[in-house]
């Protein structure tokens, strides 16, 4: 198998996010990559899809993931039945940060119980 094939679920995520300037090479057995996300969000999407097929330390991949927007973690649109304690569980794996994100979004929200589908919310970095 060869190296771009072990890693194709990581290129066809690249696809999905659409992560911009890419670039897929492979030499000598290491498969190159470079590109650039539009959030530390996606970035970290795309590394974490890495190190489940490589391991936490893969030798057989070399990634050049840039952000195009490093000034928020991520941009979310609500969907139907989403409350702000599921949306921060999701990005930060604590329900209970939900306070950080309706600080982020008090132009869009007057109540952190309150939100709807469609609205974009700001996901703050931590």
């Amino acid at each position: 198998m060869s190296v771009k094939a072990k890693y194709q679920p990581v290129l066809d995520l690249g696809e999905e996010l659409a992560i911009k300037n890419g670039d897929v090479s492979e030499e000598g057995g290491v498969l190159k990559i470079k590109g650039e996300a539009n959030t530390q969000y996606e970035k970290n999407l795309l590394w974490d899809k890495i190190k489940e097929i490589g391991g936490d330390s893969p030798t057989d991949v070399k990634a050049n993931i840039t952000v195009a927007d490093d000034s928020v973690y991520h941009r979310h649109t609500v969907k139907s039945g989403e409350s702000l304690s599921l949306i921060a569980k999701h990005y930060y794996g604590d329900p209970m940060k939900y306070k950080q994100i309706f600080e982020a979004n008090t132009g869009v929200l007057s109540n952190p119980d309150v939100i709807h589908p469609d609205q974009e919310l700001v996901i703050p970095n931590l």
